[in-house]
């Protein structure tokens, strides 16, 4: 369940028009105009784009009248960010293993 849950993060992410819309999330909430007027694309453009959004759980809208708000989940976006983390501190531990094993090998070179 849970790759399933980052393979729809990482997906909606791949997008860059997706992209500059949880950037802009991510300052506060914003209507559907709000995050088009930056974007090259039309309204039912950034629908489509809001719809691959929510469905990987990265944004919520709510609906009051005729206008549409739409929010990061930042639970959701923690998720990637953690998965991210945990792998980035696993190559960390073995650039630095490696390290150590070049520091060692170049001391024993230089006896």
């Amino acid at each position: 369940m849970l790759n399933n849950k980052l393979d729809k993060a990482f997906a909606a992410l791949a997008d860059p028009a997706r992209r500059a819309m949880v950037e802009r999330l991510v300052i506060g909430p914003a209507t559907v105009s709000e995050l088009a007027v930056p974007l090259p694309m039309s309204l039912p453009a950034v629908m489509l784009h809001l719809k691959v959004l929510e469905d990987a759980g990265l944004v919520t809208s709510r609906k009051e009248g005729r206008v549409r708000t739409c929010r990061i989940d930042p639970e959701k976006l923690s998720l990637a960010e953690r998965w991210v983390s945990a792998r980035r501190v696993m190559w960390e531990h073995s650039l630095d293993g490696l390290n150590a094993y070049l520091d060692q090998t170049k001391a024993e070179d230089e006896k």
